[in-house]
């Protein structure tokens, strides 16, 4: 049993038996696959917080580092019909975050996938398709608990059962796990998964959802028309007069829609005068809603990790408000999983990638995450005259003075900085028209 320090005050009971929050505990509730696929299906603050970080993590990719011909290699297997990679990623971590856990099976030419995969001897083409599957199409073996072992923490072996019942099994070597939220008691399963990202946020997307539910059912009650009846009880004493009096207000009602005007019996008076039938209207009051629903709505922000601005795509509110900061901070959020989560995942694969892509494995190629945030006109216009001032500063003044970077390479680099930045629209293409020749009498 775990112990733990409170504060206890014996004058108000705070921390004793008679704190009513003295007996509060956590428990866990498990919500099973087919409440979290409704959720994602059927609400649309669920579905937004399993796909916005995927899509985020995931909108701009990376940018391969490397020769041209070997860039394109690579770009063309990454965006080829059978592999998709940048999708496929997308929908695995989508599918992990719902389920709280998926897998990339890697289809190799050598058609063995119960053998493991020796990168070293991949070449040129054997990398020939990737499947997205569920937590729940693959069964797993015993945990690898050999602390020797490069498969330490994985299964031994994946199951994956076709649809004609034919079980397959595969070499963790030839899958690329993605899990939800992380589970840290190692009470995940056998596979310790992962949880579904929305098992921590399901209170507070019940409690935005509830609320939205309730505020739209008070709007037909708006306002309510109320009618005092003098004896009342007396005309529903049986069915007959019930249904006399029923259908004359149903009249009323119709008279009220086609001529805007209301007929009740009585001469009109007030106070002590007054005799028959009195009329009046009744209102809510919505001034404090608007702001409570945004209350739930913020709740379910921070539950998901998500700004408000990003999860509901509304503009800042406030003075001065422009909601940069907010958005920045979420960025560097999101390009700090991309390194520590995905980029781990992603390794085997890549190396698999490459030499498929290339027929070798050139240590020199490596890829750096596309910044998230978008330059405007202005900015980018800055960039380019800062980076050209600086191309000028390292390749020096030409009057004597040797340039800090050899001309040769820092060309390169900056013709390949140019293109990945956009500045200048067909600049690849261009240098491709141009032959060796011409660069050589422009140079000289």
């Amino acid at each position: 049993m775990l112990f733990f320090d409170r504060l206890i005050n014996l004058v108000t009971g705070l921390g004793q038996g008679s704190d009513k929050a003295a007996g509060n505990v956590f428990g866990l509730r498990r919500i099973d696959d087919a409440e979290l696929a409704a959720m994602h299906r059927s609400d649309w603050l669920s579905r937004k917080i399993i796909d916005i970080v995927p899509n985020d993590m995931t909108r701009e990719w990376r940018n391969w580092q490397a020769a041209p011909e070997q860039i394109a290699a690579i770009e063309a297997l990454e965006t080829a019909p059978a592999i998709t990679l940048r999708a496929k990623v997308n929908e695995a971590l989508r599918r992990a975050r719902l389920f709280g856990g998926s897998a990339l099976f890697l289809g190799m030419r050598d058609g063995t996938p119960d053998l493991p995969l020796d990168v070293e001897r991949v070449g040129a083409g054997d990398l020939l398709y990737l499947h997205v599957l569920n937590r729940q199409d693959v069964a797993t073996g015993e945990l690898d608990r050999d602390v020797t072992s490069p498969f330490y923490g994985e299964p031994s072996f994946y199951e994956v059962r076709g649809g004609n019942g034919v079980a397959v099994r595969v070499h963790p070597s030839r899958m690329v796990r993605f899990t939800g939220a992380p589970v840290l008691d190692g009470c995940g399963g056998p596979l310790a998964w992962g949880d579904s990202v929305l098992h921590a946020a399901y209170d507070a997307i019940q409690n935005a959802a509830s609320a939205q539910s309730h505020i739209a059912s008070l709007i037909p009650e708006l306002k309510t028309d109320i009618i005092y009846v003098p004896g009342l009880s007396k005309h529903l004493q049986n069915e007959a007069t019930t249904k006399a009096l029923t259908e004359r207000f149903s009249y009323a009602n119709m008279l009220k829609s086609m001529f805007r005007l209301t007929l009740l019996e009585g001469n009109g008076g007030s106070g002590d005068s007054a005799r028959g039938e009195k009329w009046e209207q009744k209102q809510i009051n919505f001034a404090q809603l608007p702001e409570l629903m945004q209350q739930y709505l913020q709740i379910a922000a921070g539950a998901a990790d998500i700004p408000v601005t990003r999860l509901l795509g509304q503009s800042p509110a406030g003075l001065n408000s422009t909601g940069d900061g907010d958005i920045r901070n979420y960025y560097d959020h999101i390009t700090a999983r991309q390194r520590t989560e995905l980029a781990p995942r992603l390794g085997r694969l890549d190396e698999v990638l490459i030499r498929s892509a290339t027929g070798t494995r050139d240590p020199a190629i490596h890829y750096t995450w596309a910044p998230l945030w978008g330059l405007s006109e202005s900015e980018r216009a800055d960039v380019f005259k800062t980076t050209a001032d600086a191309a000028r500063v390292l390749a020096g003044s030409g009057a004597g003075t040797p340039p800090l970077v050899p001309v040769a390479a820092l060309s390169a680099a900056l013709v390949n900085r140019l293109i990945e930045d956009g500045v200048l629209p067909g600049l690849e293409a261009a240098l491709a028209d141009i032959s060796p020749a011409d660069t050589a009498t422009r140079e000289t």
